[in-house]
C-alpha cells in the first residue's frame, strides 16, 4: 500500500499537469482493499494530481466483495462505477470456472449496488464454455439484461498454458471448442444483445445509452494514461513504459525513490500501428485520411488494394471518411488489423 502511494508521488508529473477524466482501480483484485486502503490511494491521487468533477471512478471487483456494507463505503469515498467479474448466471458455469462466488451473490451485489445509487456497473460474461448450447448462452445472456446494468463485457473462454484449463488441454483432459463454433457463439451474442438494447462499441463491450466505458475508451483513442503498481503499464504519446512484475523488486525500487520500469519509445511505425490495431476493434474504426496522410508521411505506399478487398468481400465499410469493420470483420478484427500494420 505504501508503495502504490508512493509512486504515485513519484510519477505526479508523467501526465502532463492533465486532469483525470477516468480512476481506475484495477488488475488483480482490488476489491480486497478496504474501503480505507481505496480512501489512502485515492486521497494520495487527489493530493498529486487534479481530478475532474464528473471523473469516472472505477472498482474492479469480485462480487463475493461487494457486501452492502463495503458497497456504502467505497461510494463515500467516490467509486461510481463498478466492473464485476461475475462471468456467468448458471451455477454449473461458475463451478466449471472454479469462480468462489456464488448466482444468489452475483445477483445481490449488483441489486445492492443499485439500491445505494451505484447504477453505472459494468459485468463480464463468458461464452464458449464447453457444454453449454445457444440456449444455454441465450439464457446467461438474458439474465445478465435483466440486472439491469448498463455495460456487459462478452469474451470467449481463453486457454492459457500456465492456467488450470491449460495443464488439462496439455493432458488432452479439456479440449477448447472449435474456431467455428467460437465464432458462432460470438455472432449470436452480439446479435441478441443488440436485440436487448446494448450497442457493441468494441469488439468484446456492449453498452445502454451510450453508457461506453470511459477509461478504456480513452485507451482506444491513444490518449495518455498512468498506471500504477507491479505490471502496471503506462504510456505518454511519445514513450510506454511497464512495471516490474514481482512485488517485492518492486517495492524495494519504490521505496528507493525508483521507478522500476522499462521504457520503449515509439516510433511513428509503431503510433500508427497502435491506432489501427485499437480503433478497428471500435465502432467508430480508422480515420482514413488520417492514416493515408500518416503512410504518406512515411513514404509508405496505402495499401488501397487491401481495403478494396475488405469492403468488396463484406468485411468493412466506409463511413463519413473511417472504415469501419462488420460484424463479419470484427471476429478477425486483430487479423486484420495485422494486414495494414506498416512492419
Amino acid at each position: 500500500m505504501n508503495a502504490i502511494c508512493q509512486e504515485i508521488k513519484l510519477q505526479k508529473d508523467y501526465l502532463g499537469n492533465k486532469y483525470l477524466k477516468t480512476i481506475y482501480f484495477g488488475g488483480g483484485t482490488p476489491s480486497l482493499l478496504t474501503a480505507k486502503e481505496l480512501e489512502q490511494i485515492f486521497h494520495t491521487v487527489h493530493q498529486n494530481f487534479s481530478v475532474e468533477t464528473e471523473a469516472e471512478i472505477t472498482l474492479e471487483a469480485n462480487p463475493e466483495d461487494l457486501t452492502p456494507s463495503y458497497l456504502t463505503a467505497i461510494k463515500s469515498i467516490g467509486i461510481n462505477r463498478l466492473s464485476i467479474g461475475i462471468q456467468s448466471f448458471r451455477e454449473e458455469n461458475l463451478r466449471f470456472l472454479n469462480r468462489s462466488h456464488s448466482l444468489e451473490q452475483a445477483t445481490n451485489c449488483i441489486s445492492s449496488a443499485q439500491k445505494i445509487g451505484i447504477d453505472n456497473i459494468s459485468i463480464d460474461l463468458i461464452y464458449g464454455i464447453p457444454g453449454n448450447d445457444l440456449p444455454d448462452l441465450a439464457s446467461d445472456i438474458q439474465k445478465a439484461v435483466d440486472t439491469n446494468v448498463s455495460h456487459i463485457s462478452a469474451y470467449s473462454l481463453t486457454i492459457e498454458p500456465k492456467t488450470v484449463f491449460g495443464q488439462q488441454k496439455k493432458k488432452g483432459v479439456f479440449k477448447e471448442l472449435p474456431e467455428s463454433m467460437l465464432s458462432q457463439k460470438f455472432t449470436f451474442t452480439r446479435n441478441l444483445l443488440a436485440e436487448k438494447g446494448f450497442e457493441g462499441y468494441e469488439t468484446s463491450n456492449f453498452a445502454k445509452n451510450e453508457r461506453y466505458s470511459q477509461h478504456n475508451t480513452s485507451y482506444w483513442n491513444q490518449e495518455s494514461y498512468l498506471g500504477v503498481g507491479p505490471s502496471a503499464h503506462s504510456f505518454n504519446q511519445e514513450s510506454r513504459q511497464w512495471n516490474i512484475a514481482k512485488n517485492g523488486l518492486y517495492m524495494k525500487s519504490i521505496l528507493a525513490d525508483k521507478i522500476p520500469a522499462e521504457i520503449e519509445i515509439l516510433t511513428e511505425a509503431n503510433k500508427i500501428n497502435e491506432y489501427i490495431m485499437t480503433r478497428l476493434r471500435t465502432k467508430w474504426g480508422v480515420e482514413l485520411s488520417k492514416i493515408k496522410q500518416d503512410f504518406d508521411l512515411l513514404n509508405i505506399e496505402f495499401p488501397e488494394t487491401t481495403l478494396s478487398q475488405w469492403q468488396n468481400t463484406g468485411l468493412a465499410i466506409e463511413l463519413n471518411d473511417h472504415l469501419v469493420l462488420t460484424e463479419k470483420g470484427s471476429r478477425v478484427a486483430d487479423k486484420l488489423a495485422s494486414d495494414l500494420f506498416i512492419v
